[in-house]
């Protein structure tokens, strides 16, 4: 599927499973010290967590999705599934949990740095994948895109369905236990990838890691782009986007999301790659980690206009 996806429920399913939460966040000039008070200049409310965020990534994007994870039967977990909902993300499967609280976090952003603050309140602790709702969309997705929240109760279930779908990890944390093996598209961060291999080149990285998963491999080095290898090719660095940038909090879950909805469109990976590039930087324009996502018509708009690439063209490697 190319531009011209149509907006009925007849597309391939993608269901990203794990992480939601509810966040306050507020942007200052500095940090305040001890015992001081740091007049915010904006104060915003709004969902996050990995999985969730690139749900509402791909969904903007006009793809169909699912989210399954876990909430608390309480006003967080309202709010958490009723922004889902406006996005048009399916949240049958979601657990709702009596006597526990939804997972929250605060986030104190610096204006000058754009670098973040945050405290968070523990998600909700749930078996996500094995209730009916949830094994229903697992078998009727064509991918299962998962966090550090989801990976574990995802691979589980999947070993007992009949019909697999492609499934996607978003390595930017450790997991005990963790191994990429079988994965169709294995996405760390180069930090954690280092920390699980060890600390060699940006290419041998992702060597050793397409070695173990026999899959594609796309590492994510902030506003220096990604590096992709797909199975058989070399690999190639892909430049990221110059933007004005107002706060980064989610813009790696924004990529996730965007990357498997582009792959879905059938496009090369060095072509997905950028794309999600494109809309991860234009999420860092808002305060939040999904109001600046653009929609498909305004992720065109930016590529066809002239903007400024932090590296003018893909950088083969070897």
């Amino acid at each position: 599927m190319q531009a011209g996806l149509s907006d009925d429920a007849s597309r391939p399913l993608l269901v990203f499973v794990g992480a939601a939460t509810f966040d306050a966040l507020a942007l200052v000039e500095r940090y305040p010290d001890p015992d001081e008070r740091v007049v915010a200049s904006d104060i915003r409310f709004a969902g996050g967590g990995p999985s969730a965020t690139a749900a509402v990534a791909a969904a903007r994007l006009g793809h169909n999705v699912a989210f399954i994870g876990a909430v608390g039967a309480d006003d967080a977990g309202d709010e958490i599934i009723a922004g889902l909902q406006r996005e048009g993300v399916n949240t049958e499967a979601v657990l709702r949990l009596d006597g526990v609280e939804s997972g929250a976090s605060v986030v104190v952003i610096t204006r000058a740095a754009a670098s973040r603050a945050i405290s968070n309140r523990p998600l909700p602790r749930a078996d996500l994948t094995s209730h009916a709702a949830a094994r229903e969309l697992l078998s009727a997705s064509a991918w299962v895109h998962t966090d550090h929240i989801g990976w574990e109760p995802t691979i589980r279930t999947l070993g007992e369905l009949e019909m697999l779908p492609r499934t996607s990890f978003d390595g930017g944390h450790l997991v005990e236990g963790f191994t990429a093996e079988g994965l169709d598209l294995y996405v760390p961060t180069i930090e954690t990838l280092a920390r699980r291999i060890g600390h060699l080149s940006q290419v041998e990285l992702l060597e050793q890691a397409a070695a173990e998963s026999g899959g594609a491999v796309v590492a994510t080095q902030g506003a220096d782009g990604a590096w992709a290898l797909s199975p058989g090719e070399t690999v190639q660095q892909v430049p990221g986007f110059q933007v004005d940038v107002l706060s980064t909090l989610g813009a790696g879950d924004v990529f996730h999301g965007a990357l498997l909805a582009q792959i879905v469109e059938g496009r090369p990976l060095l072509e997905a790659v950028s794309r999600a590039n494109a809309v991860a930087a234009l999420s860092t324009r808002a305060l939040d980690g999904r109001s600046g996502i653009p929609t498909r018509s305004e992720l065109e708009a930016f590529l066809s206009s002239d903007r400024s690439p932090s590296v003018p063209d893909f950088q083969e490697s070897r």
